[in-house]
């Protein structure tokens, strides 16, 4: 599979699409967050471009 075929999500947090990773192949219906820094910056609020 091509790296442009894989599957997109858009971040909850930064707003910016992410790709599917191998190491969320199991649980990618869960993935909501492109990053651990974006995860940690859930409870701040939406546009944390700083």
């Amino acid at each position: 599979m091509k790296k442009s075929e894989l599957p997109t999500k858009i971040c909850q947090v930064c707003e910016r699409p992410f790709t599917w990773r191998k190491k969320w192949q199991r649980d990618w219906h869960n993935v909501k967050y492109c990053s651990k820094r974006c995860a940690g910056n859930r409870q701040k609020g939406k546009h944390n471009d700083q």
